[in-house]
């Protein structure tokens, strides 16, 4: 595994700003020091250099879009979708905002309006066909700005299954998008949606997951204020983590790549306690699940995107996981969450091999760009 060194400018760091932690047998240096905390800013505030944004150069691995011949068809279903942003369809108006700020690649999916909740397996198929077609005539006519992942009707294995084949090795489409749950249900873990990672596996896409509107939330959380997808949504992204591993899924699937989205959710900050009770508390028990590796290795076995917002928690995950397993998420694009960014990042003044590993290497490597 690389190394993850996390520092700041020069001027500040002394001996004892740093500690070592061992990560899988690796050792990383992690700065620790109130001082460097204080360089770093939250994610909404982060903003370039002197020197400018630069060329485009990051490859932003969730990054929503709505094509409209997909927000007609959704409409004609009984299911308008309200999104007044225009750079989530316009692709001329969207790349002149990637140049403006350094991204160089935009991953395509669905946000969590994504209709599977609602939509018949019939008319899942149809948009799903809809949202594909639309996602290689994208990168068809921009072939290094966008690449794609297939949109399927996953309430239908089979369907979803014969979706994937329709439209694998086409151009531009590099990985499956998939909902966390569907009504709250479990159904990546159903036998019949093993075929689905077999030929994921086979083809070498990666699972590309993100929470879709009605399969989380409870009456804790909802509004006034409304924090579902501050809460719950993190919390889906913990279950289906927790049961890829204890379910046997990544045992079985050695060479399946995932990435979860937002971090990790909570999974990254719980996961000892998960381990804690399923090989430490039940004592009299034994342990409540076997695996047939240590349950912290599988932890490396996700990607995460960099979306902690806060600089403390990002270096906790670059500490947990190491570089070579984030990659560079901004979600809601340009709208709420993330205005450069570069910027997050380089504010860390990473090493060089580091910095571009999160930046677009691992993202490479993930979808074969290289």
């Amino acid at each position: 595994m690389r190394d993850a060194r996390v520092s700041v400018k020069e001027p500040v760091i002394r001996r004892r700003d740093f500690v070592r932690v061992g990560v899988g047998g690796t050792m990383m240096t992690l700065l620790c020091s109130n001082a460097a905390l204080a360089q770093a800013t939250a994610w909404w505030n982060a903003r370039p250099s002197k020197a400018g944004v630069g060329g485009p150069v990051s490859i932003d691995v969730h990054s929503h879009w709505a094509p409209e011949v997909y927000l007609k068809a959704v409409a004609e279903y009984g299911h308008p979708v309200v999104n007044p942003y225009p750079l989530y369809f316009d692709l001329d108006k969207r790349r002149k905002w990637m140049d403006e700020h350094g991204v160089q690649m935009h991953v395509l999916t669905l946000d969590g309006t994504a209709p599977w909740q609602w939509a018949s397996p019939e008319q899942g198929m149809h948009l799903a066909q809809i949202v594909n077609d639309a996602a290689v005539e994208a990168h068809t006519a921009f072939p290094d700005r966008f690449i794609a992942g297939i949109a399927a009707p996953v309430r239908d294995p089979a369907l979803t299954l014969q979706e994937l084949n329709r439209v694998a090795g086409k151009p531009g489409m590099k990985a499956l998008h998939l909902p966390d749950s569907i009504e709250r249900h479990d159904y990546l873990f159903e036998p019949a949606f093993a075929p689905v990672f077999a030929r994921c596996e086979e083809l070498g896409y990666p699972l590309l997951f993100h929470q879709i509107g009605g399969a989380y939330g409870s009456d804790r959380t909802a509004e006034p204020p409304a924090l579902s997808a501050a809460l719950d949504a993190p919390n889906d992204h913990a279950v289906i983590a927790t049961k890829f591993i204890t379910s046997g899924t990544l045992d079985k699937f050695p060479k399946l790549e995932i990435v979860l989205p937002h971090a990790g959710g909570d999974f990254p900050y719980i996961a000892g306690r998960v381990e804690h009770f399923l090989y430490h508390y039940y004592l009299d028990r034994g342990p409540v699940v076997t695996l047939a590796r240590p349950f912290k290795e599988y932890i490396r076995r996700f990607h995460y995107d960099y979306l902690t917002y806060y600089p403390e928690a990002f270096r906790f995950l670059m500490n947990l996981v190491g570089s070579d397993r984030i990659v560079i998420g901004t979600d809601i694009f340009a709208a709420r969450d993330i205005e450069y960014p570069n910027a997050v990042l380089d504010q860390f003044n990473l090493p060089v091999a580091e910095r571009d590993l999160i930046l677009k290497g691992n993202a490479m490597r993930l979808f074969h760009l290289a």
